[in-house]
């Protein structure tokens, strides 16, 4: 029973919170259309974060994803209004983030630099070039009606950002849990050394592992910028710390301390029921921070306990 507790606790508690909130409110939130509105919701945080669980994995953090964020958008709009055309522009922006990420993976696993360190010092950079390219400015216009269709509407009656969650999800937990590229980046974050010792190659894996977060952070600057029909210099500054928290949520579950896609997914998952259902009851934002904060902090010192008390 222990083991099922630990195992598939944070799910249990999930679903506990959607059967609260229904109960509170069953007209608003316990309705089917704002059920499939949370999976939208949702979306941008939990594809930022499943690329924070890629890099993880090889135990590493990456605190350039919000600066990337922002920057997706930023260039994206600004090769709009250079006449670029939609698809050629999102492969440049994409292109340009797996840059930055490959070079972030490079320092850190090259010249041993604290991920914390040589990601920050990349996502100030990238935060710079940010606002060179729109002079601080919101960027509006010159933003093509088809392009905005990537983050809008539905398709199959499923909004369009939930299918680009899903494709993410599906690819990123192929990519971990059954390709051996997966198993290479598990076991340098396992043992660093021992991975070395056993042949994986550190440097182009944890290379990969930062371009992969990257290039999912830009997609996401893309689908905020298609959503919302402009782009910020500093728009992805609340994706940072809550994608860590979703990711640390997941690690909880299924399987535990280890970063794991359907963990993530099932903290993105919470992190937004909180959001939605507070909202819903008209939980001012300050309030909404406190409470959200205090619900993650609870659950990971649960689980930390339950592990110390097995």
């Amino acid at each position: 029973m222990t083991g099922f507790v630990r195992r598939f606790g944070t799910l249990a508690a999930l679903l506990v919170l959607i059967a609260a909130f229904s109960l509170v409110s069953p007209g608003a939130f316990g309705s089917a259309g704002n059920l499939i509105n949370i999976t939208q919701q949702m979306t941008l945080l939990a594809i930022v974060a499943i690329g924070a669980t890629v890099v993880m994995a090889v135990g590493e953090f990456d605190l350039s994803t919000a600066a990337i964020v922002s920057f997706g958008g930023i260039l994206a709009v600004t090769l709009f209004k250079l006449g670029v055309p939609p698809p050629l522009a999102c492969l440049a922006v994409l292109l340009a983030a797996a840059a930055f990420g490959a070079l972030s993976g490079f320092v850190v696993a090259r010249f041993e630099v604290l991920s914390f360190i040589a990601t920050l010092s990349v996502g100030t950079i990238i935060g710079g070039v940010t606002f060179w390219l729109c002079q601080g400015a919101t960027l509006f216009g010159d933003i093509p009606a088809g392009f905005r269709d990537i983050g809008r509407g539905t398709l199959f009656g499923l909004p369009t950002l939930t299918w680009w969650l899903i494709a993410t999800a599906l690819a990123a937990w192929l990519l971990l849990d059954k390709l051996e590229i997966g198993r290479r980046l598990y076991a340098i974050g396992g043992n660093r050394e021992a991975a070395r010792l056993a042949g994986v190659r550190i440097v182009p894996n944890t290379m990969f592992a930062f371009t992969v977060s990257a290039v999912l952070s830009a997609l996401v600057g893309i689908l905020l910028t298609a959503r919302i029909g402009s782009a910020n210099p500093t728009g992805g500054g609340g994706y940072l710390l809550s994608a860590y928290a979703a990711v640390f949520l997941g690690m909880t579950a299924f399987r535990e301390g280890e970063s794991n896609v359907p963990g993530t997914l099932v903290g993105a998952a919470i992190i937004a029921v909180i959001g939605n259902g507070l909202t819903i009851l008209g939980v001012s934002t300050f309030l909404q921070d406190i409470i959200t904060g205090s619900i993650i902090l609870a659950a990971v010192l649960v689980r930390r306990v339950g592990r110390q008390g097995g």
